[in-house]
């Protein structure tokens, strides 16, 4: 079914009427081996009717991948996410699960309660905003006044509870919760694992309700079929899964699972490496070091397209390869790359105090700064939410894991590294898309942030 997807999706966008543009050569054709696919919600060579709008757009319809993923199931779908909240989705697991498809799905506990059963009173701010955004979504017919069918139809996680679709967050194992429950994947019949940086989310794939001009927070999806492969993410799940609802608190989340080293499986002719955080600091293992042994062996170029990146030691390690002649592209979130402790400036060749005045410590920024980082031009309101980079156009590194100390140590998340030029061509494509688009070296928003905290802080002081 998932290569029907990119044809039909590729038929659609030729049969849609939307404004003409002059255009160079025809984009090469990229080969998308059956095995492992990936799709990109913001790419130019698609397109699909958006359900928030009712508009076309470009790209790939990230959701209706899962669904009829989902409804190919024949025995099993195991699902953790961070997050659900398309209703769509809720149901084709109900649809799976009432044809006799055993489904299990682990949430973030931040977004295991429906929104409709909570009383607004108590709900922080951030909360608030989250269940306007969903309040939206649900009314259906746009007129702004919110039904208690429409309410009821509309909350994918009342959807899945009340259908008795088994559902777990990450306090079943007696804990309030692991640091975040970060992982973005199903498992289906033993075989294709579906994972990337998208949550399933309206915010995550297509846009917000109620704000036409976003086109959803930049994410990729990756269809991975290989029974090796997909038995690694099935050790992964039934360690969080433990027993399930109600049972004992024998699920383990966070550091509780005492997770391994990278394992890895063939993938057609690739080879997938997987790592499940989270790991001490003091185990070798852990995700950062993951990344800095890819990232050291690069030997001609590196592109890097990443919401968060706070990690110094993997600043370090760039610093090294750009001395050498390794030529880097970096294209980061606009939100995330002028926050004090952002890598993002690092390569700039500033730093920015906080609203202490205070330095990171151990701050390096380069002497020389990079000419190729960037930040890209978005909606209001969305994100670039990529967490991938391509090494050498031959490996490919993505997943849950944002590049982060948090995503490290803390966190339940996947980070992948998949050896395969055809993939990666795939990667280049988008992170050439961005790149053309992107606002280089220190924009005139993180110039004002600097100059604002120079005048608060001079130079600051660094943490001790």
């Amino acid at each position: 079914m998932w290569k029907y997807a990119f044809i039909s999706l590729l038929i659609w966008c030729s049969a849609c009427s939307h404004p003409g543009r002059i255009v160079g050569a025809k984009p090469a054709v990229l080969i998308q081996p059956h095995e492992l696919t990936v799709l990109f919600n913001h790419r130019e060579q698609a397109g699909y009717i958006s359900p928030i709008s009712g508009r076309w757009r470009p790209g790939d319809d990230l959701e209706q991948a899962l669904i009829q993923a989902i409804k190919s199931a024949d025995k099993e779908i195991l699902v953790a996410m961070q997050e659900v909240s398309l209703p769509d989705v809720a149901g084709a697991l109900i649809e799976a699960r009432n044809g006799g498809v055993e489904v299990k799905v682990v949430l973030e506990n931040n977004y295991s309660r429906p929104w409709s059963w909570e009383s607004i009173t108590t709900l922080t701010s951030h909360q608030r905003q989250r269940r306007n955004r969903l309040q939206r979504l649900a009314d259906r017919d746009g007129d702004g006044d919110l039904t208690t069918t429409e309410a009821a139809s509309g909350d994918a996680v009342a959807l899945l509870l009340e259908a008795g679709v088994p559902l777990i967050d990450d306090t079943a194992d007696g804990s309030r919760g692991s640091g975040l429950m970060h992982h973005k994947f199903l498992v289906i019949d033993q075989e294709i694992v579906l994972t990337g940086s998208a949550n399933t989310t309206s915010s995550g794939i297509h846009g917000d309700a109620g704000a036409a001009s976003t086109r959803g927070n930049v994410n990729h999806l990756l269809r991975l079929k290989s029974k090796a492969l997909a038995q690694l993410f099935r050790n992964e799940f039934h360690r969080l899964w433990g027993d399930g609802p109600g049972g004992q608190n024998d699920s383990r989340f966070g550091l509780q699972k005492q997770s391994g080293p990278a394992q890895s499986a063939r993938v057609g002719d690739a080879k997938v490496e997987v790592l499940f955080a989270p790991h001490s600091k003091s185990n070798p293992n852990h995700g950062l070091n993951v990344l800095e042994k890819q990232l050291a062996e690069a030997e001609k170029s590196i592109d890097l397209a990443l919401f968060v990146f706070s990690a110094q030691q993997l600043a370090d390690v760039l610093q090294e390869r750009a001395n050498d002649g390794v030529k880097i592209r970096l294209i980061a979130d606009p939100g995330f790359a002028s926050r004090p402790f952002s890598e993002v400036l690092d390569l700039l060749g500033v730093a920015l105090p906080d609203q202490n005045c205070r330095l990171e410590r151990g701050n390096r920024p380069f002497q020389k700064p990079l000419r190729g980082v960037g930040t890209p031009r978005l909606a209001r309101g969305d994100k670039l939410h990529h967490k991938f980079a391509v090494v050498d156009n031959k490996t490919v590194i993505t997943g849950s894991f944002n590049w982060s100390p948090a995503a490290a140590h803390t966190n339940d998340e996947t980070l992948l590294v998949i050896h395969s030029p055809k993939l990666a061509a795939h990667f280049t494509r988008e992170m050439d898309r961005l790149w053309n688009n992107a606002e280089l070296g220190i924009t005139p928003h993180i110039q004002r942030k600097l100059d604002r905290q120079r005048i608060r802080c001079g130079d600051g002081v660094e943490r001790r």
